[in-house]
């Protein structure tokens, strides 16, 4: 199974870390090619650095680790290349409120989830996953002991969960599901099991099941 990180900053840089020291083997992918190609280089022979539309087709697995609104541009110009593939979204609709906080992009009823689901093509798989943490708590939570730290993830496609499942525990944590993509409000900031919601640390798998 190929896996591909598109996109480099604080969430995606860490997640790359955190598969390769697990010891598994990605693609990551920059609009710049020259930051990508640096930055697999830093991480060694675990990661290799492609342009934006080689890596998706060399991937079963596309993390896309950008922007909600980036995201959206994105499968509208990589929609054809998508198809088959399980796409990840580890999006969280914020945006700086302008008093030193955030604020929610988007109505108060609606998850980002839900949205990159529908724009996807038909054949497509798509899961929720890797974005109920910070990037700080991604470093410091990976492979914690006695119990591991939780990620969890939401789809509607029992495959493909079991694949990204696959990738939450290469990167230190355990996976647990939550439901569908209907419950991907629930680990989306603000969420009732997010970092920066009601939940606001991170849990053991014991502890998660007490949530669920």
């Amino acid at each position: 199974m190929g896996t591909t990180v598109v996109g480099l900053g604080n969430i995606g840089s860490r997640l790359a870390k955190n598969l390769t020291t697990g010891c598994e083997k990605i693609i990551v992918a920059e609009r710049n090619l020259e930051k990508a190609d640096r930055f697999a280089k830093e991480l060694g022979s675990n990661a290799q650095a492609m342009s934006v539309p080689n890596a998706i087709k060399k991937s079963d697995v596309v993390i896309l680790a950008i922007y909600l609104d980036a995201t959206k541009q994105f499968v509208a110009t990589y929609r054809d290349l998508l198809i088959g593939k399980i796409v990840v979204d580890p999006s969280n609709p914020i945006a700086p409120d302008g008093k030193g906080g955030f604020k929610k992009t988007i109505p108060a009823d609606q998850s980002s989830g839900q949205i990159v689901s529908a724009l996807l093509p038909k054949d497509s798989k798509f899961v929720k996953a890797f974005g109920t943490l910070s990037a700080e708590s991604l470093a410091s939570g990976a492979n914690r002991t006695p119990d591991r730290a939780v990620l969890f993830y939401a789809t509607d496609d029992s495959e493909a969960g079991k694949a990204v499942e696959k990738l939450i525990d290469a990167s230190g944590f355990s996976p647990v599901r939550v439901g569908g993509v209907d419950k991907s409000i629930r680990i989306e900031v603000g969420g009732d099991l997010h970092e920066f919601g009601k939940l606001g640390r991170l849990v053991s798998a014991k502890e998660a099941e007490t949530l669920i």
